[in-house]
């Protein structure tokens, strides 16, 4: 395959240095192509180019962004196939979860947005008859975006597609391990006519690309999905720039299971947010807190679910859970397990990785894995694993349940499971979670806010707070002349 190249200045261009890393394909573990190890030198590209695009771009009227938004969301659903197929390939999901899921969130980002800006409202106070205060909301320049490799394009739009709507230009790095997505995006943004150095696309390493677009003085704006310990490190490099700031982290997710729950469709749920995605997504639940009356009984039926579901090919219909994203990362999750073993963690099914047949047998999978875990200090209960592996321990009653969820350092998010509507709102107050589900999960509505709490984030994005973050809020005080008789 030719190599991916950056998108820089609205052409596609080899970077700079000369320096390409090898993309491994999930699925069989070759090498499928190479990606740019861009440098310093690059970002500083891209950056000038979006800037010099910033002023004819934030003078066009909001209703003319929001048409190319609308644009580039209509050719990627003319393309739907061969984005999720791409998805797929790349991150190792199954083709029909990038195709229901992650490939109509990311037409649903754009067209979100395109609309949102249209409706975006400022403030005016008349503090007496002669005094008026108005505030305007302004972009802020060049926004600098990095996303991850979980749900590559889905993350990635969810960021360019209020920065744009809102006037920013953009240079954007993806996640090494999932960039082919973007590289597509970048071909549509040709064809829809987006104007040259609106948005740039740079690939390569957090440690290099990565930490330049951080620490680049021209770009004003950082928001950032991916883990907690690179955060910090973006945080330590762009605090004294006095940079402002968007960070979504990682999670600890509990589901706390109560007695009363409609044992069923919690079941039935749970699996899904467990092992969703081969556990890959920060919103996926890894602890599963469950009432001591019916704990036997809730872990018996999941068990017997978990151990039906499909490991395989990605490319087929009937696989529920793919490989994971790379090698180093399904030995990471296998080194968590193996740790939690030696430590004296029961393993109920799962516990290590699969070796599948004939041309997959290179391929990164893992069996989905519950593990029984009465300590919730054990490692595994404390760090984010990030792939198909949940616990199980029970609780007592209503304050046990609430300590044990608030247990991390994490506050992502959380599910309730409960027919009580008093027991539902008592938990959702006192559990530690930017986002709580009650007898659901993964329901989103783009207007409300997103984000963590502790180690989980800092800020919130989504709808008008999407809007907020990627502006900058001006206060105009006018005084006016009194009235002639």
């Amino acid at each position: 395959m030719d190599p991916i190249l950056n998108f820089i200045d609205g052409h596609f261009v080899a970077p700079i240095e000369g320096a390409y890393l090898d993309n491994y394909c999930p699925r069989d573990g070759l090498v499928m192509g190479k990606i740019p190890d861009s440098s310093a030198a690059d970002i500083d590209a891209a950056v000038a180019a979006a800037k010099r695009a910033f002023p004819k771009w934030k003078k066009l009227t909001r209703s003319e962004r929001s048409d190319f938004l609308y644009r580039i969301a209509d050719l990627i659903e003319a393309k739907i196939d061969l984005f999720a197929e791409t998805e797929s390939r790349d991150q190792g999901k199954p083709i029909h979860l990038a195709r229901s899921v992650d490939i109509p969130r990311v037409i649903d980002n754009f067209r979100f947005f395109a609309g949102a800006v249209l409706h975006q409202q400022e403030k005016a106070f008349q503090s007496s008859e002669l005094v008026l205060n108005y505030t305007r909301r302004d972009p802020m320049g060049v926004a600098g975006l990095i996303s991850p490799w979980n749900l590559p394009l889905y993350l990635l739009t969810w960021k360019i597609a209020p920065a744009l709507a809102t006037g920013n230009t953009v240079v954007a790095k993806p996640s090494e391990l999932t960039s082919m997505t973007a590289a597509l995006l970048a071909t549509v943004m040709v064809e829809a006519g987006l104007p040259p150095g609106v948005c740039n696309l740079v690939f390569g390493r957090g440690q290099t690309a990565g930490d330049a677009l951080v620490g680049h003085r021209d770009v004003p704006l950082i928001s950032f999905t991916g883990g907690t310990e690179t955060a910090a490190a973006i945080g330590r490099r762009a605090a004294p720039l006095y940079k402002k700031m968007s960070l979504e982290l990682g999670g600890k997710n509990p589901a706390v299971i109560f007695a009363d729950c409609d044992l069923d469709v919690a079941v039935n749920t749970t699996l899904r947010s467990s092992f969703t995605n081969q556990g890959e997504i920060c919103l996926c639940t890894s602890r599963l807190l469950i009432e001591d009356s019916i704990f036997e009984k809730f872990t018996g039926l999941l068990v017997d679910k978990v151990k039906a579901l499909k490991v395989g090919d990605p490319r087929k219909a009937d696989s529920f859970m793919g490989p994971l994203v790379s090698r180093e990362h399904r030995d990471k999750v296998a080194g968590f397990v193996e740790r939690a073993k030696a430590q004296g963690l029961k393993v109920l099914c799962g516990g290590e990785s699969l070796k599948l047949s004939g041309e997959l047998d290179g391929g990164y999978y893992y069996a989905p894995t519950i593990l029984s875990a009465p300590d919730t200090s054990a490692e595994i209960m404390q760090q984010e694993v990030f792939g198909p592996v949940v616990t199980v321990t029970p609780f007592k009653n209503y304050e046990d349940a609430i300590a044990k969820a608030n247990s991390t350092r994490y506050g992502l998010a959380t599910t309730v499971w409960t027919q009580n509507l008093n027991t539902a709102h008592a938990a959702a107050a006192d559990i530690d979670a930017g986002l709580v589900w009650i007898n659901t999960w993964m329901l989103r509505d783009l207007r409300t806010p997103f984000g963590g709490v502790k180690d989980s984030g800092v800020g919130r994005e989504g709808g008008d707070y999407s809007l907020e973050f990627y502006t900058e809020e001006k206060n105009i005080c006018l005084q006016l002349a009194p009235a002639k008789a």
